[in-house]
């Protein structure tokens, strides 16, 4: 049996709007995406930070454990 992650599950993923740092050209970045080419220019745009699972995925808690999951959501805490 192959195990997976189960956020995953595409039916999850949310949309963020971002606005191109070369054209100011919109584009849609989904939560399971670093980065996206902007179809006005080709220029790469990142989000604004590195996405975690622990911060989009609501499966995040039972994968990791309750111990390392508590870790995580410190070491996010202390970093803002």
């Amino acid at each position: 049996m192959v195990m997976k992650c189960p956020g995953q599950d595409s039916r999850k993923l949310t949309v963020s709007v971002h606005k191109c740092p070369n054209c100011g050209n919109e584009v849609e970045i989904f939560s399971d995406e670093l980065r996206v080419k902007c179809r006005k220019c080709g220029e790469m745009v990142y989000r604004e930070q590195t996405p975690s699972c622990i911060t989009w995925c609501a499966s995040a808690r039972e994968c990791l454990g309750e111990e390392r999951w508590q870790e995580l959501q410190e070491a996010s805490k202390k970093r803002k």
